[in-house]
């Protein structure tokens, strides 16, 4: 079964990661400096969350 994929350019990953995961009740399948990512059963989903892109302007915890 095919999973919908979102991904979000997000300014703070840090807050972001503590905000979804709260919003979803689980921690993130995958975790990296800039990138993480929740694959969801209920509703079947990936929902990604990264810092590298036009969005990130000053984030400290993100790339440079």
């Amino acid at each position: 079964m095919r999973r919908f994929h979102v991904h979000v350019n997000v300014k703070d990953l840090d807050a972001s990661i503590r905000f979804y995961t709260q919003l979803f009740s689980t921690e993130p399948t995958v975790t990296k400096p800039d990138y993480a990512k929740w694959m969801l059963d209920d509703p079947r989903m990936s929902s990604a969350r990264g810092c590298c892109g036009p969005a990130a302007t000053s984030a400290t915890s993100c790339c440079a």
